[in-house]
């Protein structure tokens, strides 16, 4: 068995394991598959967290107790070997729950919540030492009739997977499509680093043309929302992006690495850039960090498919707006 297939069936197993735990048994699941010294990426309120009890306590037994009969709906499941060796599986969907007790001030439904995720495992030894897990807080508020921001330019929904259904990988794949995938998805990360220095905000879409499929499909976070063909994420997103933040610096990724026709990231943080007034409809303010997960689907020569979730609450924290507690305030004081 390869590292890759062993390394997913620990997962898959952690993963079914803690589809039966509940907020009692929970942190038996997560010591039982992590190591001493695991550490965990979340996003805001999150951050980071290290050891598996101070994961139980801070994140996954509040998440239990506001969540009931969660199902983890995979849509991508990948796994593959970063630059510096290190050996990662990434599942990619939504978690379907009822949404039972309140959570991070957001009031409870009582009714079916979707929340889209994004799932880091690194795995030494046989054992998971770090994670990095994202997921769309606002989105689950915008489920419960709550909108923290102003209008979208793109539009935000319940995502579908990929269109070929092909990004549950359980069987082996060929490495040289990995190898062909990162060579796209590198082209493309350098083709964005050169626009960030050369501050070419307003650039023609052939740059894109040449990493990406005509007909792609940007999946962004709700807040932004979701751009379809090269046009409209433009119009959409990139220039609303790129006009409204300056002094971009990439800062590199943790993890990186291709399986197959996917690849997927994840910056801790990716982005730092100053806003400037516009993103996001908000004025301009403090010069912060971002920290992003990009899932992508390649078909052919070029990117077809871009999930991403955008630590965003964390983003406007560092701008002076806590819309977590905010929110709380007005909408769930008590």
């Amino acid at each position: 068995m390869s590292n890759n297939a062993a390394n997913k069936q620990l997962v898959l197993s952690y993963y079914q394991a803690l589809e039966q735990s509940n907020q009692n048994t929970v942190g038996d699941v997560v010591k039982q598959y992590t190591r001493d010294d695991y550490h965990f990426y979340g996003v805001h309120p999150f951050n980071e967290i290290h050891g598996s009890e101070a994961v139980t306590k801070v994140f996954w037994q509040p998440f239990m107790q506001a969540f009931k009969n969660i199902q983890r709906r995979q849509d991508v499941f990948m796994a593959g070997k970063c630059a510096d060796g290190s050996e990662w599986v990434t599942s990619m969907g939504h978690f379907m729950a009822l949404f039972d007790d309140d959570w991070l001030g957001i009031p409870r439904s009582k009714k079916l919540v979707m929340i889209r995720y994004a799932d880091f495992n690194c795995v030494e030894d046989g054992k998971i030492t770090r994670t990095g897990f994202f997921c769309d807080i606002i989105n689950v508020m915008n489920q419960v009739g709550i909108n923290p921001l102003t209008i979208e330019t793109g539009h935000s929904f319940t995502y579908p997977g990929p269109r070929t259904h092909d990004g549950v990988m359980l069987d082996e794949k060929d490495p040289a499509e990995a190898e062909k995938t990162m060579s796209i998805l590198n082209q493309m990360i350098d083709d964005l680093s050169q626009l960030n220095e050369t501050a070419n905000d307003n650039y023609p879409p052939e740059i894109l043309a040449r990493t990406w499929s005509e007909n792609m499909v940007w999946y962004g976070p709700a807040g932004i929302g979701a751009s379809y063909t090269i046009p409209r994420y433009q119009k959409q997103h990139s220039y609303p992006f790129r006009q409204g933040l300056t002094d971009k610096v990439f800062n590199g990724h943790i993890c990186r690495y291709a399986e197959g026709d996917y690849a997927c990231f994840f910056g801790w943080p990716n982005l730092s850039n100053t806003a400037s007034g516009g993103f996001l409809g908000l004025p301009g303010g403090k010069r912060a960090d971002m920290r992003v997960v990009d899932v992508y689907r390649r078909q052919g020569d070029k990117l077809e498919e871009n999930w991403v979730i955008i630590d965003i609450p964390y983003w406007l924290k560092q701008q002076g707006l806590d819309i977590l507690e905010r929110t709380k305030s007005i909408v769930n004081p008590d």
